[in-house]
């Protein structure tokens, strides 16, 4: 996690807990996008619920689809739980990268098993889990993924078994 300070005032990817939230709320309007993001991923480390109805509201109306992850992410550390169904959605798609780092900030894995455990998942959104309880995984994850380890899903038994290399 990158925290840099300058003098109690942080640059717009550093968050600490004096950070103001209204602040990166400001900039949820800003046209360039990677602010836009930036900002909606400050508001997720904060949990900024103080914030959540305006950034429900930026969802509903933002076009970039890396951004809207990004406050789906913020939404769901809000408490809005169902945020979660759209970031594990997004794993099956270019943004597969954004939601596993998202997904492997959660402080347990066990958010994750149910949705590993669902049938008629594509093959990137298992893959996509496994990466992520790869970095958060416990010896709980690893009786979990054991059975990916012999997928025959395009990418799924190599994600599991690099899961388990980094678990173990």
């Amino acid at each position: 996690r990158r925290v840099h300070q300058q003098h109690g005032r942080v640059g717009i990817d550093g968050v600490d807990a004096r950070s103001n939230p209204a602040e990166f709320a400001k900039q949820l309007s800003s046209p360039d996008a990677n602010v836009r993001r930036r900002s909606a991923e400050a508001l997720a480390r904060l949990a900024a619920t103080d914030q959540r109805k305006l950034v429900e509201g930026y969802q509903l109306q933002e076009k970039n689809k890396e951004v809207r992850l990004a406050l789906d992410w913020a939404l769901y550390r809000m408490g809005r739980s169902e945020a979660l169904y759209r970031i594990v959605k997004d794993l099956d798609s270019s943004r597969q990268d954004q939601a596993v780092g998202y997904l492997a900030e959660f402080e347990s894995p066990d958010v994750l098993y149910p949705f590993l455990k669902k049938e008629n998942n594509p093959p990137r959104v298992n893959a996509g889990l496994l990466k992520a309880l790869g970095r958060i995984g416990d010896a709980q994850t690893l009786d979990l993924i054991k059975p990916y380890r012999e997928s025959h899903q395009p990418y799924v038994a190599e994600a599991a078994e690099l899961a388990h290399d980094e678990i173990e």
